[in-house]
């Protein structure tokens, strides 16, 4: 997938759900997505990226206003140690 690809699945996403994006910071989603599918397991990713948003959207935080959120899931992946 390109760059483009993805800049496109992204604003075609956000057009269908009817979100304004334009401020939110998908490299930083993409971030914790990595943290987690790296240092948890692979199915992490989807749900850790879902629960950063819904985090986000009960703190009613807009746009790019992840980064709490972001920040505290990445740290808990990459410290995460499986039993």
């Amino acid at each position: 997938m390109t760059e483009n690809t993805l800049e496109k699945w992204v604003a075609a996403l956000a057009t269908e759900l009817d979100l304004d994006i334009a401020d939110v910071d998908v490299q930083a989603l993409l971030d914790v997505a990595r943290d987690a599918a790296h240092s948890v397991v692979r199915p992490a990713a989807p749900l850790a990226t879902f629960l950063v948003g819904y985090a986000a959207g009960r703190r009613g935080a807009a746009g790019d206003d992840l980064t709490p959120e972001c920040d505290r899931a990445s740290a808990l992946a990459r410290d995460w140690v499986a039993e």
